[in-house]
């Protein structure tokens, strides 16, 4: 058995759900899933993002927060403050930008008809716990050093200058941050501003990979079947690096493979947490609109807790 079951139970799961072990997320929603289950789900007393607070595990993939056990205070939003939320390391808002979809319908269209920006949006090495709150505050904010600005969210050591649209980390996940931003924008061919590469790079350097950050890319590798180049130190990331843009051709490869409508999708019932197959399932056409979940494929609806109608033949 491979040494990298680190549990019985993982290595049984393994051996008896491979193809739902190596699925990659088709959608944000089954990623945080994903993530709370098999990178996670033993890291709630580790520390969140940002702050470094634990919290407890609620539901398929969020958390109370536990705003003791690290000294947080809330800033304004005592809703978000209250629980662990899922955030994009690069800001959605951001890689969005960069495509077409975005420009003709924001974030709703992008999701509906575009391959790249859906597996971007689920992406798992881009994902990580984080405070809502502190999610919210970062907004798509750059990176940046704030030497002058004060601490707002008590001793969470997490700066945000609103007026200047820029967010300094605390030096734990400095590097972490860096190398995923690599990542992202190598992977899905981004561009990036020269300061914030050399900001970046600067980071690189100075906060090496952790213990954590090679198991969390271990963990995800396993998932989304392939790893993050610049935790492993496979590739380096330069001034006006030249990008793979491995997963742009691997997410339109994926598309031409896939189905051409939409309505051929395996559709979910909300309510009931049932699935339908579009051929072989006679309640195929019977489920209401407002309760129509649709999933790519049959292990991405059980990754979200969804089990197949009875009456599917």
């Amino acid at each position: 058995m491979s040494r990298s079951c680190r549990t019985l139970a993982l290595c049984l799961f393994a051996f008896l759900f491979p193809s739902i072990l190596s699925a990659a997320p088709a959608t944000f929603e089954s990623a945080k899933t994903l993530a709370r289950q098999q990178v996670y789900h033993d890291r709630n007393d580790h520390g969140s993002f940002y702050c470094g607070c634990s919290w407890e595990w609620v539901g398929r993939s969020g958390g109370v927060v536990d705003a003791a056990s690290c000294g947080y205070r809330t800033r304004a939003q005592p809703n978000r403050a209250a629980r662990i939320e899922w955030e994009h390391i690069v800001p959605a808002s951001l890689f969005g930008q960069q495509r077409q979809c975005w420009q003709q319908g924001g974030r709703s269209n992008c999701k509906k008809t575009d391959p790249v920006f859906s597996a971007m949006e689920a992406d798992l090495h881009n994902l990580t716990p984080a405070i809502g709150e502190t999610n919210a505050d970062r907004s798509n904010f750059r990176f940046g050093m704030l030497p002058g600005t004060p601490y707002q969210h008590g001793q969470c050591d997490f700066k945000v200058a609103f007026s200047e649209r820029t967010v300094e980390p605390r030096n734990e996940v400095k590097g972490q941050i860096a190398r995923v931003w690599f990542y992202m924008h190598d992977h899905y061919d981004l561009t990036m501003s020269s300061q914030q590469q050399r900001l970046l790079m600067a980071w690189d350097r100075q906060q090496p990979v952790s213990i954590w950050e090679q198991e969390r890319n271990q963990r995800i590798s396993r998932l989304m079947g392939h790893d993050n180049p610049f935790v492993t130190g496979a590739r380096q990331w330069t001034l006006n690096h030249h990008n793979s843009g491995a997963g742009v051709v691997a997410s339109t490869r994926s598309t031409e493979r896939a189905p051409a409508s939409a309505d051929n999708r395996i559709i979910g019932n909300r309510n009931s947490k049932v699935y339908h197959l579009p051929q072989g399932c006679p309640s195929y056409g019977q489920v209401s609109a407002r309760n129509i979940q649709r999933f790519n494929s049959e292990a991405e609806a059980q990754q979200q807790g969804y089990r197949k109608a009875g009456n599917c033949r």
